[in-house]
């Protein structure tokens, strides 16, 4: 007979206390809950550029041998662009499901993809025409960069079909496996990419024929939805000239996918950091920041070039017609004809300054002569430098035979309006100073002396302080640049007021 030992006998193993039991079990299920790549608890990235759990649509870029995918939002791209709107509309995707339908002869309701409704956090919801079973996270949208069959079309996003999984060859990966990491394919370093939200496209090497033009989309279309998802374009912050390329490019790209609103703003804000040597581009380049502070609906841009170009006008016109809308055009010669206006009125009534005799009668040659000739040294002063020259008479030359004279001109030509404003608006001896006066009086021997030369000076003193309360109005300076009393070497006034109506946005 086997007899078996007693439960009793079996001498249990020494167990510690329960405090050390239980954080010995802590520490193993908090080992056993850790998470590894490719494991259960993997979650893919959801954020910028790549919401694979919330996207709806996916972008993807071509250029320079790159490849930049983005899975974004529908209602973010909707609200910011108009073309997103327009493309991703109900009445668009069915025109576009019912053209992809006639290409493929297909008249399968199945087979065509089912427009639903955005839920509230932006993300589509596709249900099974067969179980009616929700399926989040359905991609509903696709969009590559069309170059084009030439090279002088522009590149663009153009809509492709999207396959379902209900029917048709699917396009979409398919989900990577809970226990196992994905397998690495030819594009691995572009997910690398992906995964870095903040990463710009400026860093991407080139390899291609025309990298700086290719790099260059590729940035353009990365700061588009950077700003479309409010993060801060990647533009540059120290040089001036680079800057305004990459907003002007920046702002063709917003302006061909109806996203001024959006991104004008943004290129404002960059632009006015540079303060000083803004105004002094715009200085320099007065047609260019006129239509880029258009686009960008800048207020402080858009004044300030116009009233550079107005001055000079119409030096500029060539650039800007045909370049700007027809507003913009009218709005420069509003601003042109005001100007002309200030200035004749301004003209005329220098020209009928006078002074007076100590009776309070207008000095003539007959009862102040000396007064008198005061007065018709500065209206001939005036006139020489407001109207051109007469042309020259040419001379029939002395001999017979054929050689040609040559005419010379005597009289310089005048100085510019913004020149001649400028020295009537600083008054004192920096015109007709005393060595002028003095030529003009020896003119005459007989009515030359001391006492004579001191009271032409003083009369010609008033007359100067008459000028220079009329011409303040166009002493006006309505720039932000800091000009100086020289008018920091500018030809033109610059005292064209621009008026809240004059923004042709606003319009």
């Amino acid at each position: 007979m086997v007899s078996y030992p007693q439960p009793t006998d079996v001498a249990s193993p020494n167990r510690g206390p329960p405090s050390v039991n239980s954080r010995s079990a802590a520490a193993r299920r908090h080992r056993s809950s850790r998470s590894h790549a490719g494991g259960a608890s993997f979650r893919p990235q959801n954020e910028f550029p790549n919401f694979s759990q919330t996207g709806d649509v996916e972008i993807i870029i071509n250029a320079d041998g790159q490849e930049k995918r983005y899975m974004l939002h529908r209602l973010i791209l909707a609200q910011s662009s108009g073309f997103f709107e327009a493309g991703t509309s109900e009445e668009w995707s069915r025109a576009q499901a019912r053209a992809q339908a006639a290409e493929t002869g297909s008249t399968q309701a199945g087979t065509l993809p089912r427009i639903g409704e955005d839920d509230e956090s932006g993300s589509e919801l596709g249900r099974s025409p067969s179980s009616g079973q929700t399926i989040p996270n359905k991609l509903k949208w696709r969009y590559e960069l069309d170059w084009g069959t030439n090279d002088d079309e522009v590149p663009m996003l153009v809509q492709k079909p999207v396959t379902t999984i209900f029917g048709g060859e699917s396009q979409l990966q398919p989900p990577p496996l809970p226990n196992k990491p994905p397998a690495p394919s030819s594009g691995f370093f572009r997910s690398m990419a992906n995964l870095s939200a903040m990463q710009s496209a400026l860093h991407i090497p080139q390899h291609s024929s025309q990298p700086n033009q290719d790099s260059d989309i590729i940035r353009d279309y990365d700061n588009l939805f950077r700003i479309f998802y409010n993060f801060s374009p990647a533009l540059d912050s120290v040089n001036i000239a680079e800057s305004y390329i990459q907003c002007k490019t920046l702002l063709g790209l917003a302006d061909m996918y109806d996203a001024l609103e959006v991104v004008g703003p943004r290129i404002d804000h960059h632009l006015l950091q540079f303060q000083s040597r803004l105004w002094k581009q715009i200085a320099k380049y007065p047609p260019s920041y006129l239509k880029l502070g258009y686009l960008a609906r800048s207020k402080v841009i858009f004044s300030e070039a116009l009233i550079h170009v107005v001055g000079q006008w119409p030096s500029g016109s060539n650039q800007l017609r045909h370049n700007v809308p027809e507003s913009v055009i009218e709005i420069i010669e509003d601003k042109v004809e005001e100007l002309k206006e200030n200035k004749a009125r301004i003209e005329a009534r220098l020209f009928r300054l006078t002074l007076t005799t100590a009776r309070g009668e207008r000095v003539t040659p007959a009862n102040s002569y000396l007064d008198w000739l005061a007065l018709s040294l500065f209206r001939s002063w005036l006139a020489d430098n407001t109207t051109p020259p007469p042309p020259p008479v040419p001379k029939s030359p002395a001999n017979t035979d054929n050689r040609r004279v040559p005419i010379t001109h005597t009289q310089p030509p005048p100085m510019s309006s913004g020149n001649l404003y400028r020295l009537l608006g600083t008054g004192g001896p920096i015109y007709l100073g005393h060595e002028e006066v003095k030529r003009f009086i020896r003119i005459r021997p007989d009515e030359y002396s001391r006492d004579s030369l001191k009271k032409f000076e003083k009369r010609m003193d008033e007359i100067k302080n008459m000028a220079k309360e009329l011409v303040k109005p166009l002493m006006k300076n309505n720039l932000e640049l800091e000009m100086g009393r020289d008018g920091g070497g500018l030809g033109y006034l610059t005292c064209t007021r621009v008026e809240e109506t004059d923004y042709p946005w606003d319009q």
